[in-house]
């Protein structure tokens, strides 16, 4: 990307040059990276860049680009170099510490949401009282964030093992106005809630991949995100099998349980919510058409 005399490296001659150098990275969008990797080195919107193709991108920023540019070349990915992802409509800080929300990861608040709609409807939360939340594993803290946001009267319980992925959630929920209204905790899935109890809903997207699946991930995941926030187990289900039993420990009578899973785990999963202790065990499928939400409702 060097400059030599009578050339001028203009927003359109950049955006070609590198959606071609990350073609050949192998990046899954490369001109959508070479566009949103663009506009923050210029500090202004992506789609200001359509009007000032022929614009010349001064030395400041250029040079800012060049540094992303190589960076996700050698596989970092575009959220890592942003430091933020958006998850449903929010930005949410993110850092190598945690896991970088997916979008059908918000599938979760959604039927969070219904959750504790139907819940208030039938009496089970009476009218205006607070609605108990618990996220396991919060990661950035996207659900236990949004969860608060989209619900006024929700106080959430976020766990994580990680003390550096549970920084960066509690400044995701000073930047969004909910951390007086979401308690972060350090510890392994439900363990450090117990002074929390009970529960109206707990939700979770515990790591869920397989040793084997974890081996076929892209590079750039295998390499760049937390391994402990991906891998459940030798045949991944080993961490949702531990979080079931604790979770119903830990709700309240007919409090839901929500989790995200993998499509090939929807059998194992449902097995788990075998016996007397469970209703309604259901799995929910994305917007592709993939098991990927497992619910379950405590016995009364």
């Amino acid at each position: 990307m060097s400059q030599t005399e009578g050339d001028v490296w203009t927003v359109g001659r950049l955006l070609q040059w590198t959606t071609d150098f990350l073609k050949q990275k192998n990046a899954d969008s490369p001109r959508l990276d070479a566009e949103v990797l663009l506009a923050h080195a210029l500090s202004r919107p992506r789609i200001m860049l359509y009007a000032s193709f022929g614009e010349a991108v001064p030395d400041e920023a250029r040079s800012k680009f060049r540094d992303l540019v190589k960076r996700r070349g050698a596989g970092t990915p575009v959220a890592y170099l942003l430091g933020e992802k958006e998850f449903f409509s929010l930005p949410f800080e993110v850092t190598p510490a945690t896991l970088i929300p997916r979008p059908e990861t918000e599938a979760i608040v959604v039927q969070a949401a219904e959750a504790i709609a139907a819940m208030q409807k039938t009496g089970q939360i009476e009218a205006g009282s607070t609605v108990r939340v618990a996220d396991v594993g919060t990661g950035s803290g996207c659900l236990a964030v949004t969860i608060a946001k989209q619900i006024a009267v929700a106080t959430v319980t976020a766990t994580d093992i990680s003390p550096d992925a549970l920084a960066v959630a509690k400044r995701n929920a000073e930047r969004h106005g909910v951390s007086d209204r979401v308690t972060f905790l350090e510890g392994d899935l439900l363990a450090p809630t117990r002074a929390e109890l009970p529960f109206h809903v707990i939700v979770s997207n515990p790591p869920y991949v397989s040793e084997a699946e974890y081996k076929a991930l892209a590079r750039e995941v295998r390499e760049q995100e937390p391994r402990t926030a991906l891998v459940g187990g030798p045949t991944g289900v080993e961490t949702i099998a531990r979080l079931v039993p604790q979770a119903y420990d830990c709700l309240a009578p007919d409090g839901r349980l929500i989790i995200e899973i993998s499509p090939m785990l929807a059998e194992a999963t449902l097995k788990l919510f075998d016996g007397v202790q469970w209703m309604d065990a259901t799995i929910k499928k994305d917007l592709a058409g993939l098991a990927r939400i497992a619910m379950a409702r405590k016995r009364a």
